[in-house]
This record gives structure tokens, sequence and C-alpha cells, in this order.
């Protein structure tokens, strides 16, 4: 079997097995687990350490409905908000790999700010 055809057999496994982000009672969402790279997917890379964020205030840009997925490696809880419609919350932890996943329904600035850190992350500029 080819790299190519073993990498697409392990992406639809991955696929088949995802899971979606719900909002559990609270209104914070759980982590998904999603496949890593997807192309349609805008991924942003975030780390948490030793009381400095990176990135800060990056710019990027999804159109409506595309898929955002956020990975976090971190040492210290925090709260990740998703300033869009609608709006997300996320759980952070002390932890590696978390991978939070969600889309924007309605066009423009998407402001994705850590609580705790109070620092914004990433701007959004989400298109129709």
């Amino acid at each position: 079997m080819t790299l190519r055809r073993r990498a697409a057999t392990v992406l639809l496994g991955c696929l088949l097995t995802a899971g979606c982000a719900a909002a559990d009672p609270a209104g914070t969402e759980s982590a998904t687990t999603t496949a890593p790279g997807d192309p349609a997917s805008v991924v942003v890379d975030v780390r948490i350490a030793a009381g400095s964020v990176s990135p800060v205030d990056e710019r990027r840009e999804a159109k409506v409905g595309q898929p955002v997925e956020i990975v976090v490696d971190s040492d210290t809880t925090d709260e990740l908000h998703v300033h869009a419609t609608p709006e997300h919350t996320f759980p952070i932890v002390a932890a590696t790999g978390q991978r939070f996943r969600f889309t924007v329904d309605v066009p423009g600035r998407v402001e994705l700010e850590l609580h705790r850190a109070h620092r914004t992350v990433v701007t959004l500029l989400v298109r129709g």
C-alpha cells in the first residue's frame, strides 16, 4: 500500500470516528475529535506557556459555515471565548493537543479571546 493510500485510509478512519462539539447545560462546549489538517478548516495553533500566549491578535480569514479548529497546548487553565454568532466557550486545561471546532454563521469580525490571560488570540474576518 502506498504512503498516500495509507494516509487516506487513516484520514477516512478519523473522519468516521470524529465527534462534534456539543454545548452542555452550563453553556460551555466540549473538545472535539477531528481529522487534523482538514483542508476545508481554518486551523489556529495556540500555545500558552509560562504566562506567555502565542499568537496574540493574529489576523485570519474564514467563510461563513467554514470549520475553524483551534489546537491548544497549555500549561494552565483558561477559557477560550469566541465572540461570534453563535458564541462559543471552550474550557482549556493544562494539557497538549486540545482541539476545539466551531463554525460562524454571520459574516464580520470574530475575536477569539482567552479570559484569564486577557488576550485576543485571533481575529477572524468572516466573509459571507
